[in-house]
């Protein structure tokens, strides 16, 4: 178990790590990784942590977003839809094996993947088409930017998980 002191320390790195590697990834419209290291941050540390980490990070990014900040609505559904996928790491925790090296199966990283990308995008579009009306055309427009960002978790999870996993056996003693 971390202290309190730790705990804060590893999320202020993880929300700095979604600012940060946002603006990293700014010209490659929604290919990002804010969902996975915040679904990271929900495995290692539960869904409380997780979800500090999203909401944090999302804000950051939000207020100090380098084509500027974002309305109000928009910042707080993205705020509340990158929480979400801390959720969704601390649920995961506890459906797999996550001993170092224990292969994963793919298609569950898959499928939280798609799980996190909807719930961050479903808030998101929802509330830009309310402000920017038309509805629907709006709401209808911003999916191929939604499958953008799926397909980009759907490759990003699979990958990135090994990291995760030598992490929580860094942070549990199994190593």
């Amino acid at each position: 178990m971390k202290t309190r002191p730790q705990l804060i320390t590893r999320i202020a790195i993880f929300s700095a790590l979604v600012y940060v590697l946002s603006w990293a990834t700014a010209y490659l419209p929604n290919v990002n990784f804010i969902c996975f290291i915040v679904f990271s941050a929900g495995f290692l540390w539960g869904a409380g942590p997780g979800m500090m980490v999203g909401a944090l990070g999302m804000w950051l990014f939000s207020s100090f977003n380098p084509y500027g900040p974002a309305p109000i609505p928009i910042m707080a559904a993205r705020i509340v839809g990158a929480a979400a996928s801390g959720v969704v790491g601390s649920v995961y925790r506890g459906r797999v094996a996550v001993s170092d090296g224990q292969k994963v199966p793919v298609w569950l990283l898959m499928a939280a993947a798609v799980i996190c990308t909807v719930l961050f995008y479903i808030p998101v579009n929802t509330v830009d088409a309310w402000m920017f009306q038309p509805f629907w055309p709006r709401f209808i427009g911003g999916l191929p930017w939604v499958a953008i960002a799926l397909v980009s978790n759907i490759l990003i999870f699979p990958l990135l998980f090994k990291a995760t996993q030598h992490l929580y056996s860094r942070e549990c003693g199994l190593r």
